[in-house]
């Protein structure tokens, strides 16, 4: 152990196993030997290190990185973390060398720096993985500009919309998303390397010397904080759980919309799965994983809020309950991404089935606009309009069928021209205002998508 001398007996069994981490933290094995670098490199600038002790430490730790990238690596007992494991391999290899890598440094500051360091490259593998679903989104759109279908609030048909308008609105908070965990990056790009265990490190160490060589936006300002700062976890797994959930309501929508009852859109047979007693039954199981991993997700962030809430400052224990939150989170959504983009990319659209789902009564709103055409106020308008679809429903005929002569019994400002206002297309188009469903909107929006594609 890397602090065994102060110690009167061995550890426990069961607590030495509760107390290792390597399990789940040898996947900043690259971080570790990456900053461990950049710390050697320090060691050397502050004149503690040779600059051929430096070296020698620097290609040491390049030639275990195989060794820790193998799947099939077995630590030993006393490798309780993967920095231990870092340091046994490098003493195997270069010798009593390898002892003064850790001069001026603690592994709170060490875990810090790589933790911090893998969130910032996690996060720019969320942000590809997240532009590459957005981009099948967008196509979808783009397909289905001039498409209408029906627009639902509270579940119920509420007014004709286009597919392309309802896709977009999937896109956006893809983009948002994304913006997420650039900031979640940006947070974790603060280096605590050279805080030590909580007081700094007492080497004349250039801290922004060794941001600069890791790619670090900055240092931290405190060396208490630095150990214990957390935020950037919780930033990430907020990122996460609110992408997570994004892509559950957009999940919700498509299983409604696969299913027979709407049959909007068929689902392509490789993203479904079958019964086993049913042999007609194909379940659109990819997009109810979806659905069901906001669950996972959300849990990760609540998780961590209560692991942190009640911990007095600079580093404790309980914060080695951080990374496997982040890890799994991490891990369920590049599962999740790329199989929801293969399925909208292969989804197959029913536009006549769409068009039937659309009835004259979802024009309700545009009777009431008529009538304020006329100089009637919104209000009485609203009102006239509720009446005239109360008859037509007593009347069972549609709402575009009742008489010219029954309207004007309701309100004589009602003319020949109201026939106009049932013509889905032009109904459609009037939607024109910029964030509308109306096709020409629609290409704008598309313009703008494209826009902030290209700028991810």
């Amino acid at each position: 152990m890397l602090w065994g001398s102060r110690m009167g007996k061995d550890q426990d069994p069961a607590f030495a196993h509760l107390n290792a981490s390597f399990s789940f933290d040898r996947r900043l094995y690259r971080e570790d030997i990456d900053a461990s670098q950049a710390w050697a490199r320090a060691l050397d600038r502050a004149q503690v290190l040779t600059e051929s002790e430096a070296e020698t430490i620097i290609v040491g730790l390049d030639e275990i990185r195989p060794t820790l990238a193998d799947p099939a690596f077995e630590p030993l007992e006393t490798d309780e973390d993967i920095h231990t494991a870092v340091e046994r391999l490098l003493t195997e290899r270069i010798g009593s060398l390898a002892g003064k890598l850790h001069t001026g440094r603690s592994r709170n500051d060490q875990v810090a720096t790589d933790f911090r360091l893998w969130v910032m490259r996690a996060c720019d593998r969320m942000g590809d993985a997240v532009q590459n679903l957005a981009l099948s989104v967008m196509q979808s759109a783009q397909a289905g500009v001039n498409l209408p279908m029906p627009g639902y609030t509270h579940t119920r048909p509420a007014q004709p919309v286009t597919w392309g308008h309802w896709m977009l609105s999937a896109f956006w908070p893809l983009i948002r998303g994304r913006e997420r965990f650039a900031r979640a990056r940006a947070s974790a790009a603060v280096l605590p390397l050279g805080a030590a265990a909580l007081a700094g490190t007492t080497y004349p160490i250039d801290r922004k010397a060794i941001a600069n060589d890791l790619g670090f936006d900055s240092v931290s300002p405190n060396s208490i904080d630095a150990v214990s700062d957390r935020d950037f976890a919780v930033e990430f797994l907020f990122a996460a759980a609110m992408l997570g959930v994004s892509l559950s309501r957009v999940a919700e929508g498509l299983i409604l919309f696969s299913g027979p009852e709407y049959g909007f859109v068929e689902l392509d047979e490789a993203y479904t799965s079958g019964s086993s007693l049913m042999p007609q039954k194909r379940n659109p199981d990819a997009l109810e994983l979806t659905r069901g991993k906001a669950g996972r997700l959300v849990g990760h962030l609540t998780g961590l809020l209560m692991t942190l809430k009640g911990l007095p400052s600079a580093y404790d224990k309980d914060l080695q309950e951080d990374k496997q939150p982040v890890f799994d989170a991490h891990d369920t959504l590049l599962e999740v991404l790329p199989v929801l983009g293969g399925l909208i990319t292969t989804l197959e659209l029913r536009p006549e089935r769409m068009a039937a789902a659309i009835s004259p009564d979802m024009l309700s709103t545009d009777l009431a606009d008529y009538l304020v055409g006329k100089g009637l106020p919104f209000r009485e308008a609203h009102n006239v309009a509720g009446r005239v679809v109360r008859v037509a429903e007593e009347k069972q005929v549609a709402l575009d069928q009742l008489p010219l002569k029954e309207l004007q019994e309701i309100d004589d400002r009602f003319q020949r021209d109201v026939a106009e206002i049932f013509n889905l297309e032009a109904a459609l188009a009037r939607r024109n205002v910029l964030g509308g469903t109306a096709p020409s909107a629609v290409k704008t929006q598309l313009d703008a998508a494209k826009e902030m594609l290209n700028t991810g």
